[in-house]
């Protein structure tokens, strides 16, 4: 899940200890003010959601990464063999329980319509799913999704905003968002890599490669942000692995493992 503090140090701790065992990963960022927590179950979210609604005011949010509300994204997937509806079941009962309970308009994704859907046209078009008509006064909305396993990744670029925005256009594609980010002194390409399996972070980072390449720019390193499904890390030669940011230390099967131990 996607929640919009990354600077307060005590709210962070908070957050990630809201989760107990059932924390993986947390991935922090002070220029996107954003945190990505990696959690296993269904308690979890909801334990980490009513302090992040309790203690994050978005009014006087300020960051890179666009954002919709204090929690800004709760995606679920489906693991270890469940089928796709255990996540689709999960996404629509903790909809209503944030709607009823905390009073937070949300919009569901996932076979309905995507996450940019929802960034393009919240409250402007689209009515929450659940909740209110109107976004929480602190709080914002939050978009609640069903999908299969994801991978966020970030190409930092050696030019300008402008630069890293064209890159970012060009490798948009089925399986690839991408947006241009300028995250404090420098640039990157910020990229949800949706189809893992198909095209992963080495192909993304080649792809960011060859057409910053056009321009002039260099790659100066990659960025991994929570954790790697381990069939998307086995398809990437072990050579590459430090290049790309990833390991087998950061697999969602690793920490899963973990904590069962």
């Amino acid at each position: 899940m996607n929640v919009s503090e990354g600077r307060d140090a005590h709210t962070i701790a908070a957050l990630a200890g809201a989760a107990g065992v059932d924390l993986l990963d947390v991935h922090t960022d002070p220029h996107h003010h954003r945190t990505v927590l990696t959690l296993a179950g269904e308690d979890a979210p909801r334990a980490v959601t009513a302090v992040a609604v309790e203690r994050i005011d978005l009014r006087t949010h300020q960051g890179a990464h666009p954002r919709l509300g204090a929690v800004d994204v709760v995606p679920f997937v489906a693991l270890g063999g469940s089928p796709p509806g255990d996540a689709i079941r999960a996404r629509d009962d903790f909809a209503v329980w944030l709607a009823s309970a905390l009073g937070v308009p949300c919009f569901v994704y996932g076979i309905e319509r995507s996450l940019p859907d929802i960034r393009r046209a919240a409250f402007d078009g689209l009515r929450p799913d659940h909740g209110p008509a109107e976004p929480h006064p602190t709080a914002g909305a939050t978009a609640v999704g069903a999908r299969g396993p994801l991978v966020a990744y970030n190409v930092w670029l050696d030019h300008d905003l402008a630069t890293a925005r064209q890159v970012a256009r060009k490798v948009r594609g089925p399986s690839i968002r991408a947006l241009g980010l300028l995250v404090g002194d420098r640039v990157q390409v910020s990229m949800n890599l949706i189809d893992p399996r198909t095209v992963g972070p080495a192909d993304a980072y080649d792809l960011v490669v060859e057409i910053a390449s056009e321009a002039d720019a260099t790659v100066e390193g990659a960025e991994l942000v929570g954790l790697i499904p381990a069939s998307v890390l086995e398809g990437v030669p072990p050579a590459r692995w430090s290049e790309l940011d990833i390991d087998e230390e950061r697999t969602i099967e690793a920490r899963l493992a973990a904590r069962s131990g």
